[in-house]
């Protein structure tokens, strides 16, 4: 676990010039950059119609994913906080526009202008306290909000995600619920230890919109049916239902609260020395409606 990022350094640190230039010159990283990006795009579920959408890119580092938008015809937007990935963006010239900015402080973009949204790697940083005023559930909910207000109504987003165990991953889908969100987890080759890879797949929109989670990859590229993920925990998805789930109500009797409670609840407070009426005749009983 000691070679996670994540777990080094913050990501403006840990991404300085040195490390930013020898991830992009990666040809391995390149690689694989690519195809994550191109699951990402595909889960996205955009209109085949020809039509360039606006969308944006997450953790764009030095533009490697950002490509992978341009060949598929979308124009975008790139943010990143490390300022050495971001160099290196513009020395590559690439299409989008980039934008330096920590997106645990919000994303900072008119509502509704984005269809879609991509990260690679990166949603997972929100979980690591970097610094002393830095709370990752406070985080999460502005980096959530925020995404939820400028993305259009029915557009999607997709993380691909590195969690470092099942609360990590419980805990970035709850504050995605809790923004608005609908969706769940999509895990491709689930049972292959080096090919095996997560997306948080989210759906912007009222209940009504279709919110349908797609399917993983198998083994050999096929979908994975339902039976093959049911028995797998890491393979849930929260329902939008799950959000207005009611709160447990007390447990009261239909009385209410009677004559023997109040009489309990008396006597405690005596034995913690606090001063209480006597008990009478009266203590517990319902006043009338008027004297």
């Amino acid at each position: 676990m000691s070679s996670r990022p994540e777990l080094q350094a913050p990501p403006e640190i840990f991404y300085d010039d040195t490390e930013a230039r020898k991830y992009t010159s990666s040809s391995r990283i390149v690689e694989i950059q690519a195809k994550l990006s191109e699951r990402a795009v595909e889960l996205l579920a955009l209109p085949d119609d020809g039509v360039p959408r606006l969308l944006l890119d997450i953790g764009c580092g030095s533009g490697l994913s950002g490509e992978t938008l341009t060949e598929n015809g979308h124009q975008w937007i790139g943010l990143d906080i490390s300022q050495s990935m971001l160099d290196i963006a513009l020395e590559r010239e690439v299409e989008g526009d980039l934008i330096l900015g920590d997106m645990g402080q919000g994303l900072g973009l008119r509502p509704g202008v984005i269809d879609g949204a991509i990260s690679i790697s990166a949603i997972q940083w929100l979980c690591n306290a970097d610094k002393s005023s830095h709370e990752p559930r406070l985080r999460l909910k502005a980096f959530f909000g925020s995404l939820y207000k400028c993305l259009a109504r029915g557009a999607r987003a997709a993380f691909q995600v590195y969690p470092e165990n099942l609360a990590q991953r419980e805990l970035i889908l709850s504050y995605a619920m809790r923004a608005g969100f609908a969706g769940g987890v999509v895990v491709d080759f689930p049972h292959s230890t080096k090919k095996r890879k997560e997306y948080i797949v989210l759906t912007c929109g009222p209940p009504s919109i279709s919110t349908a989670v797609p399917k993983g990859k198998g083994e050999e590229g096929e979908s994975c049916s339902d039976d093959e993920s049911s028995g797998d925990e890491e393979n849930q998805t929260v329902s939008i239902s799950d959000r207005h789930r009611p709160r447990k109500k007390q447990k009261t009797n239909k009385k209410g609260k009677g004559r023997e409670w109040i009489l309990r609840k008396k006597e405690q407070m005596r034995r913690k020395g606090n001063t209480v009426p006597p008990d009478t005749k009266y203590t517990g009983r319902k006043r009338k409606a008027r004297f």
